[in-house]
């Protein structure tokens, strides 16, 4: 009998490769001529079949055109065990594609002076974590939202470095929760707070949020291991497990967990289970992976990204977008660079930015947007083969086949 592994690898070559040819969608014509990535209508009636060959019981597509949004839609279930449907306004866990959208937020401080990508981070705030490591005195934002700290990703020790910053790629959530720190020191805020100020509330992003509440418990996805069919019983849900803990002293101190600062999230940590030390892995407010939202808010978001001749006073500048889309350091060869909280990829249609996430194993989740003709896709799903399924729909919606996916 084949292992589990062996029905996850199997059923991810059938959804990634498929047997149908990669095609555009059928929206309206791009400047450059070529048809919008709204996925073509027959793969749209053959998703439920894919899903439940990928066992990935819910997902949510939206797609960015002429830089707006152009089209979305939900599929499957939240929970395939009280099997609630997937809605426009269900929420997922971003996972890791919080970190372009916190990079936003970043380079907002930036254009406004408040913060200097070139400063180093011990001159704004010094954590508590840090080791014994002359490196950690130089690094700097730029350094953070590059991925080139040398820090690892996740840590339970004194934070030191593996590399020189700046020298090659090393991909890191403990920079980006430094990095939150510096936000909020600089604020005098939490950063779910600042998120909402900066980005959320002047986007139209109102199904975007850090934190954990009763409406959020109520419209969010549920994880599901491969193969879900059958299951009885979820994997462990750690966002929602912790979620539901801490609620309870945001209800007793009457501050909402969306407001809290790193140091509320750390002594809610420790007062809601004292035997076991807070990570910073697991913060709900966690600027490396903790964004709840909307397929289609996240698509508003990546429209941000878009070439257009003229931006709102609150965005960013052009100047400091297109910072953001500029290579700087190379993760396989030069087709596959680090600009500043994105990944590049050079594709035979043009440069494109893109990022992708994973928590837990249970949540996967995929973005890819064409700053030149206004074009984006983004694909969140809850379970552990999310991947492959978002794999497919990106290849036959774009017609693009990608190099690679961000971890």
């Amino acid at each position: 009998m084949p292992g589990r592994r062996a029905v996850l690898v199997g059923s991810a070559a059938l959804i990634a490769g498929g047997a149908t040819p990669a095609r555009a969608g059928t929206g309206g014509q791009c400047p450059d001529g070529n048809a919008a990535w709204i996925p073509p209508e027959e793969l749209v009636a053959d998703l439920p079949r894919l899903m439940r060959i990928a066992g990935v019981p819910g997902a949510a597509i939206a797609v960015v055109d002429r830089g707006m949004l152009a089209w979305s839609h939900s599929f499957g279930v939240k929970n395939i065990l009280t099997r609630d449907p997937v809605r426009e306004d269900t929420l997922f866990e971003a996972a890791s594609m919080t970190k372009p959208v916190f990079a936003y937020v970043v380079m907002r401080l930036v254009d406004e002076k408040r913060l200097d990508l070139d400063t180093p981070l011990v001159a704004y705030r010094r954590p508590e974590n840090l080791g014994d490591d002359p490196n950690l005195e130089r690094i700097t934002a730029r350094h953070v939202l590059e991925h080139s700290t040398g820090l690892p990703n996740w840590a339970s020790e004194p934070l030191v470095t593996s590399s020189a910053p700046g020298s090659i790629y090393t991909y890191s959530g403990e920079a980006f929760i430094w990095l939150q720190l510096v936000v909020e020191t600089i604020m005098g805020m939490g950063l779910g707070s600042v998120m909402r100020a900066k980005l959320f509330d002047p986007a139209g992003m109102s199904h975007s949020s850090f934190g954990w509440d009763e409406a959020i418990a109520k419209s969010a996805v549920f994880g599901h291991s491969e193969p879900p069919e059958g299951e009885q019983v979820l994997p462990p849900q750690p966002t929602r497990e912790l979620g539901d803990r801490l609620l309870r002293v945001a209800k007793k101190r009457g501050k909402p967990i969306a407001t809290w600062t790193y140091e509320d999230s750390v002594a809610a940590m420790r007062e809601s289970d004292p035997k076991t030390p807070p990570s910073t892995h697991d913060l709900l407010v966690n600027s490396a992976g903790g964004l709840l939202m909307t397929a289609s808010d996240y698509a508003t978001f990546m429209a941000l990204m878009m070439d257009r001749p003229t931006r709102a006073a609150w965005e960013i500048s052009d100047t400091t977008r297109r910072a953001m889309l500029t290579p700087r350091l190379d993760v396989r060869g030069r087709d596959i660079s680090r600009g500043l909280g994105w990944e590049l990829e050079q594709s035979p249609a043009g440069l494109l930015f893109q990022h992708s996430g994973s928590n837990y194993g249970i949540f996967k989740t995929m973005g890819v947007g064409d700053p030149r003709n206004g074009r984006a896709i983004v694909v969140f799903t809850n379970a552990a083969n999310g991947n492959a399924l978002a794999a497919r729909i990106l290849r036959q919606a774009t017609g693009i086949d990608r190099l690679k996916s961000l971890i």
